[in-house]
């Protein structure tokens, strides 16, 4: 009997890795496979899944039973260097049904070996950054019939690919930030379309980027970081009709000369000269090029989609300063740069400089410190002009135009280019208060300009480093938001690659040298720190828990280990970490403006309480891998640091810690480090803490996190709630009511009198403090994930009664998972939709808990207002 096909049931396109569909040029010989289902109203059950994988000449269908379609295991031969093959799946029902076939997606592979390559760097002579960057060309003669094309393409410094004269592709900032010393990324391009018999000309733009230009903060600042010379590497692959295949690397028979790029820098921005644009196909001002070395790091194929530029902002407003400056508002505190069409005589030069903030009517600089944020274009004159840079970007709202011709730029002439990497969009959150709205559309903004190929601490000011720390503290909040898998994921292989032989974790990964006349300062001498150094294993483990991909997790257990046990012989038999430099609850806002380091919190306390979760995240890491002897030593570890903490900082008599402030007390609570009988005590502890604070914030990296986790745990609701929403400085919304549009990195970064903060370390877009998303995901949305790759979760609103809607949505592994609820007149409606794969356990105000299947449900529930509730605050 011919099964009954329901088309209208057919799975989505089949996805790759961490990459979706249709992926060219991957790094894998299995790559891992992905799909989701639409819900069927009438809950028939699958009972397998058919994956048909084809190439060329001839198809196969392997049969999947019970497949869940999360990072499947590749069903066929492993795949060699430069094969493809598309794949589709369907779906078998116990009704007898089958599904549609998913439209066709397709995979091919990269260069798998080393020796596949066969071209070397190659460049201009110089080796000096001062002179300009240069661009470089070749033409090829094509021969007959190309059926495929290929070119691979890398870069020391960043590059964009011309082919005859045009980018390639919409890719920026290529190859991104990497530890180059150990690895290098390649990216493929399809080239068939242009690869016709005749002249075929490649190209490629230079500039200094990360590998040669200026780095780092002023006490570390140095270029050169990784080499003095930038340089292009690219092998063009053509196959004939005729059999005939041709492989063709980077050599001397490629030519360079001066550009239009006159310089590029990161911090200091770009200056183009429009008069000397390059005619590709011209034998004039071309000359050979030098050949550099062959590569020496290992080239891979990208993990994750490259930086892009995904939106653009119209200019809001344009005046004149008091100072007599042109001034432009776009409206939002973004990372990009700015695109503008002008018209203008040969030789004039119009300047564009950046910054987050004003100050007494002008822009606000000081913030930048060494950064001189401005880009330069020279006109040619010869008609109206759309230009916009490429080697460089600023973290900004404001941008003063200098040198425009005539009366000045109109709105038309300029737009704002919001760049980042092209992170797939996964979480979404709103309700019915306009200023938490805006401080979660902060938290988004502040993460997009802070993910530009790494995850940085901040995108404006000559730093832009990858610090641990601060991903440490926002991974959960991060892989909700954005499928950021695949570049969290490069960038830990970076952080494994730099982890020192005894566990050290660098600061900041990409690292960067420490002069050696600087090395004694603390915080700067690379040495063991809790937080930043348990980065190494918390953000593996929250992307485990979002993804279910136990092979990232396979592959960075070694580093995960490393970090563990060096702090196990740091704390030593006392199982107390409390020696060498510690960052503590950096930025405490009761911290002095020169010191972020001395807050409230025991340093030793927070060093001490993150071992103990860091053990504890090891023993559930291993455990996941199969490794039993492991995590039972890992959990036997986490029990004595526990042990040990409240030996040492709890008060045997009172129940408290000896040392109290907001942060201890959360990390104890949400860390679970107390006896389950003190845990009333400490959080009735927290709470008067909080009330002390005046329902102001009283945390900094460390504790701001989970106070709101903590609170909550112990049933202190409201008072959550009041933290949250409390607009006096510090606060989440203080920074909102003065119109702050990203997470600062200072609860003050700007003073109530409009000023900004006097300390040397102030920025407008530092993303860790809207870890806050996280607690309004779970509390305000009211989704929880309680099973890795979200095959689990609850659904467990706790509205405030001065809120009377509230909505979150994730795009898990399986599908979309959304939540939305109202309230009114003492009825709380629920609306969930649980996608295939899944199970949601619903937790609702007054009722019983109810586990249900996909599909959407609508759930109602009677709430009390405040005075009827009983509690123990």
């Amino acid at each position: 009997m011919t099964a009954r096909v329901r088309d209208d049931l057919a799975p989505s396109p089949v996805g790759f890795e961490h990459l979706g569909p249709n992926v060219l040029g991957i790094g894998e010989r299995r790559p891992r496979l992905s799909w989701t289902r639409p819900i069927r109203p009438d809950r028939a059950a699958a009972v397998s899944c058919e994956l048909r994988v084809a190439d060329a000449g001839e198809e196969a269908v392997f049969v999947l039973a019970g497949s869940a379609g999360v990072l499947e295991p590749w069903p066929a031969q492993d795949l060699t260097s430069g094969e493809r093959r598309s794949l589709q799946v369907r779906v078998v029902f116990d009704d007898g049904t089958v599904s549609g076939w998913s439209p066709p997606s397709f995979v091919e592979v990269g260069l798998l070996e080393a020796a596949e390559w066969v071209g070397s760097f190659v460049g201009a002579p110089t080796t000096s950054s001062t002179e300009p960057p240069p661009v470089v060309r070749r033409i090829y003669e094509v021969d007959g019939e190309v059926v495929r094309a290929r070119l691979r393409s890398s870069a020391h410094g960043l590059y964009t690919v011309t082919v005859d004269g045009a980018p390639i592709d919409d890719a920026l900032l290529e190859p991104g930030w990497q530890s180059y010393h150990h690895r290098l990324r390649y990216r493929t391009h399809d080239l068939t379309r242009y690869a016709r018999e005749g002249r075929l000309t490649i190209g490629a733009l230079l500039a200094d980027g990360w590998y040669r230009g200026r780095l780092g903060f002023p006490l570390i600042a140095r270029e050169e970081v990784y080499g003095s010379r930038i340089g292009f590497l690219a092998q063009l692959e053509l196959d004939f009709s005729d059999g005939r295949r041709e492989v063709h690397g980077t050599d001397g028979s490629w030519e360079w000369r001066s550009g239009p790029v006159r310089t590029a820098g990161l911090y200091d921005g770009e200056t183009w000269d429009a008069r000397l644009d390059v005619d590709w196909t011209s034998a004039d001002g071309w000359r050979p090029v030098t050949v550099h070395e062959a590569p020496s790091a290992r080239l891979v194929a990208p993990s994750a989609p490259p930086v892009r530029a995904t939106e653009t902002l119209p200019a809001r407003r344009i005046w004149t300063s008091p100072a007599g400056r042109t001034l432009v508002d776009f409206g939002q505190n973004l990372v990009g740069w700015v695109r503008v069409q002008v018209d203008g005589p040969a030789g004039t030069r119009i300047g564009l400089r950046h910054a987050e903030v004003l100050e007494d009517g002008e822009l606000g600089t000081r913030p930048l410190r060494t950064a001189s944020a401005e880009d330069s274009l020279v006109l040619d004159g010869r008609g109206a002009t759309t230009w916009e840079p490429r080697f460089t970007y600023h973290g900004f709202r404001y941008v003063e135009v200098t040198g425009w011709p005539g009366e000045g730029p109109d709105a038309e002439a300029l737009e704002a280019v919001v760049v980042h990497s092209d992170m797939t969009r996964t979480g979404w959150f709103s309700c019915s208060d306009p200023l938490l709205n805006r401080l979660h559309e902060n938290v988004v903004w502040a993460m997009r300009g802070n993910f530009v190929d790494i995850p940085t601490d901040c995108p404006q000011r000559d730093e832009r480093l990858g610090w641990t720390g601060d991903i440490a503290v926002f991974a959960p909040t991060a892989t909700y938001l954005y499928d950021c898998a695949g570049l969290l994921g490069s960038w830990l292989e970076d952080l494994s690659a730099e982890q020192k032989e005894d566990g050290t974790v660098p600061y900041f990964v990409p690292e960067l040298p420490i002069p050696d006349h600087v090395r004694h300062l603390p915080g700067l001498d690379p040495q063991p720190a809790a937080v930043w150094g348990d980065a190494a294993v918390i953000v593996p483990m929250a992307l485990y828990e979002a993804t279910a991909d136990a092979g990232l997790l396979e592959r960075q257990y070694p580093s995960m280990c490393a970090w563990g046990e060096q702090v196990q012989r740091l704390a030593g038999a006392e199982r107390v970490w409390d020696t060498g430099f510690q960052f503590g609850d950096w930025l405490d806002p009761s911290a002095p403006a020169d010191d972020p380091a001395a807050g409230r919190t025991d340093p030793a306390f927070v060093a001490t309480a993150y071992f103990a979760r860091s053990a504890r995240l090891l023993a559930e890491a291993a455990e996941v891998l199969g490794r039993h002897e492991d995590a039972r030593r890992w959990a036997a570890l986490a029990d004595e640091v526990v042990r040990a903490l409240r030996r040492r900082f709890l008060d045997d008599r009172s129940g408290l810690l000896l040392h109290p402030s907001q942060t201890a007390y959360a990390l104890a609570l949400h860390f679970d480090l107390l006896p389950s009988r003190l845990r009333a005590r400490a959080g009735a502890e927290l709470v008067r803490l909080v009330r002390a604070d005046g329902h102001r914030i009283g945390t900094g990296f460390v504790g701001t996190p989970v106070v709101l986790h903590a609170l909550s745990a112990v049933g202190a609701h409201d008072d959550a709630y009041s933290l949250l929403r409390q607009t006096e400085a510090p606060s989440w919304l203080y920074a909102v009511r003065m119109g702050a549009t990203t997470i600062w990195e200072r609860w003050d970064s700007m003073l109530p009198d409009g000023r900004i903060h006097p300390g040397e370390m102030t920025s407008f877009n530092h993303y860790a403090f809207g870890a806050v998303a996280d607690w309004m995901h779970q509390h305000i949305g009211g989704l929880r994930r309680t099973a890795p790759g979200w095959s689990e979760f609850v659904v467990a609103p706790r509205p405030h009664e001065d809120l009377t809607e509230g909505a979150t949505a994730h795009l898990s592994p399986h599908g979309r998972i959304a939540v939305s609820w109202r309230a009114a007149d003492g009825v709380l409606t629920v609306e969930v939709q649980v996608p295939v794969g899944t199970r949601a356990l619903l937790d609702l105000p007054g009722a019983a808990p109810e586990h249900v299947g996909a599909g959407t449900h609508v759930r109602t529930a009677a709430i009390r207002s405040r005075s009827e509730r009983s509690t123990a605050w």
